[in-house]
């Protein structure tokens, strides 16, 4: 089986996006590759065609590759949902939580047999697997039950890259100390280093690489430099570092930024305009004057609106409401507009019923089995007829309570609705904004009450402008990456 690995001496340290990167150069090259992470925990995901949920890095990975993305390119997704405790799927479906100490004990034998049945089943399908690992290969804790990095690098015996993270510091440090960490069959897996993220003068750098050249005996085979461009994040840490890109900007959004925040991923497309600023709110945070406010996913509807009480953001959200403002709820963001939210099993952590935010008339009840699925409706607003695809991912079960002051939001009126005045807006469609001519045409809505020229809404839709990232991505990494020495 063709393989290359790519660990990472941190967290952070780019793997992804040189994944992604590496699958489209060589997808250029007319290689039927596909990306491969054997177990990741994130909170971003992707449902499938086929109704499987994975990690959205490696959907991204896929795309990047040209091939649809399958189950079998994530076999193991775990999702934290506060407490210690994680949603374990496996092969896209939901089989159960667990907490940290209890996973191994339940998951270690099954994950390992899954996550060499899919890596057998991609090996028939594909000429070459591009790899991912999680977080460091060196954690001394926690090899001995590591199902995703060097254990997947053995057994492929694949041809293994360390990058590092040089923006943050210490980048030899930890280059010579993750080595320093491996065992000898690990550590002569490795082939090259790649130090990622650089801003300063190569010549700079020059004395250092050859340092540890000569220090490690491994070359360094790629610096590759920031890339100053919005891609799709694995978790949310990277919204702790992510600032807008756009300025001066008619209209201004702001993402409240739940402890539990899911499927950000959402609001890309919105920050790809460049008319729009996207800002991400803590519940701590000033609220500010935004145009519109967008509750997002969360993998803990209620721990999370209770956060938003505790905080006051509550409050803020329906004080900014009265004052006209805009409120767009996405998935759980949907279900706390509404009156109340219950859980009778703690699926999601706290048994109980709790008031919602009483902004739409609806009841949402957590229920056993999670709805997983693509969808593809026609809009009633902003704009009817739009044609609207997305997906949806949710254990919430929602009623629509009777009312005059609401309307569907698509043909289907289980996936969303707005009020009246078009003022509160709720769906269950993830990847709603990836939609271009409905994107505009909700912006539109916006930049109309601030007296703004509408923008045209005949524009392609948000994925022709995550292919010409990828493209711009690929040809960057490949300018400064030596792929003699990666294929050997």
């Amino acid at each position: 089986m063709k393989a290359i690995m790519v660990v990472g001496t941190t967290s952070h340290a780019g793997k992804s996006l040189l994944v992604a990167a590496l699958c489209r150069i060589f997808a250029r090259r007319n290689w039927r590759v596909a990306p491969f992470k054997g177990q990741n925990m994130a909170l971003n995901s992707y449902v499938t065609a086929a109704g499987g949920e994975i990690g959205y890095a490696q959907a991204l990975q896929a795309w990047a590759a040209g091939v649809a993305p399958w189950v079998e390119m994530n076999p193991i997704l775990l999702k934290p949902q506060g407490d210690m405790t994680s949603q374990v799927i496996l092969k896209g479906k939901a089989v159960g939580t667990t907490r940290a100490a209890q996973y191994y004990e339940q998951y270690f034998d099954v994950g390992w047999q899954v996550i060499k049945e899919s890596l057998e089943f991609l090996s028939h399908e594909f000429d070459l697997l591009v790899c991912e690992g999680a977080g460091s290969p060196a954690e001394i804790n926690l090899k001995h039950r590591d199902l995703t990095n060097m254990r997947v690098a053995k057994y492929l015996n694949a041809r293994t890259l360390l990058v590092v993270d040089i923006d943050r510091g210490g980048a030899f440090a930890h280059v010579v100390g993750t080595l320093e960490l491996l065992e000898p069959e690990e550590r002569a897996l490795i082939k090259g280093v790649i130090i990622n993220k650089f801003r300063g003068q190569r010549s700079i750098l020059e004395p250092g690489i050859e340092w540890l050249e000569k220090r490690t005996g491994i070359p360094v085979i790629g610096v590759i430099p920031w890339i100053d461009e919005v891609f799709p994040a694995e978790d949310s840490l990277d919204l702790l570092d992510r600032r807008s890109r756009n300025s001066q900007t008619d209209l201004n959004i702001a993402v409240i930024r739940l402890p539990r925040i899911s499927n950000f991923t959402d609001f890309d497309p919105l920050e790809s305009e460049t008319t729009v600023t996207v800002r991400y709110v803590g519940p701590k945070d000033s609220l500010g004057h935004p145009d519109a406010v967008i509750l997002p996913g969360s993998k803990t509807t209620i721990s999370d609106l209770q956060v938003l009480r505790q905080t006051g953001m509550a409050k803020t959200i329906q004080n900014y409401l009265i004052a006209g403002g805009t409120v767009m709820g996405v998935c759980a963001g949907f279900q706390m507009l509404g009156e109340s939210i219950s859980d009778r099993e703690g699926l999601e952590g706290e048994k109980g019923e709790f008031q919602g935010l009483g902004l739409l008339p609806l009841k949402t009840s957590i229920a056993p089995h999670k709805i997983a699925r693509q969808r593809l409706v026609s809009s009633n607003y902003p704009q009817p007829g739009l044609p609207v695809a997305g997906y949806e991912i949710h254990q919430g079960r929602t009623q629509m309570l009777e009312s005059d002051s609401i309307q569907p939001l698509f043909d289907d009126a289980t996936l969303g609705m707005v009020n009246k005045t078009q003022s509160i807006w709720g769906t269950y469609l993830h990847g709603i904004f990836d939609n271009g001519a409905w994107r505009r045409a909700w912006l539109n809505h916006l930049r109309q009450q601030r007296g703004l020229r509408a923008l045209p809404t005949g524009i392609p839709n948000y994925r022709e402008h995550r292919e010409a990232l990828l493209e711009s991505l690929a040809d960057t990494v490949e300018r400064h990456l030596d792929l003699k020495q990666i294929l050997g």
